[in-house]
This record gives C-alpha cells, sequence and structure tokens, in this order.
C-alpha cells in the first residue's frame, strides 16, 4: 500500500525507514532521496512513527 502517492513510498519502506532510525517524517523523505509534496501522507508517517516506538516500549519491559 502506498503511504505517500506523491514520492510513491510504501508502507513497507516507511517501516524500513523507521527501523533505521527515523523518527520523523522529513528522515523518511531523505532516506528515500525526496520531499515532501502535498503533505497528506505526513500525518500517517507520524502515527506510524509513534506506533513504532510504542511496540519498542512494550518489548522493552
Amino acid at each position: 500500500m502506498y503511504v505517500c502517492n506523491c514520492n510513491g513510498i510504501r508502507e513497507r519502506e516507511v517501516r524500513a525507514a523507521i527501523e533505521a532510525g527515523a523518527g520523523k517524517p522529513r528522515e523518511i523523505f531523505a532516506a528515500h532521496q525526496c520531499q515532501v509534496q502535498c503533505a497528506k501522507c505526513v500525518c500517517e508517517m507520524r502515527e506510524m512513527i509513534q506506533d513504532s516506538r510504542a511496540l519498542y516500549a512494550i518489548a522493552a519491559e
């Protein structure tokens, strides 16, 4: 599934960038050598980042 239609970034690519250390949407765009276009995907990326952090916090307990 595409998260960012403007830049063609898929969900699995966003997750891979987050696992590689991206903590902000701009870092996800940088990992794919592109920039935000319409910004409709930014909220979803933020949610994915927060979900990932929550999972790591649970795993650390």
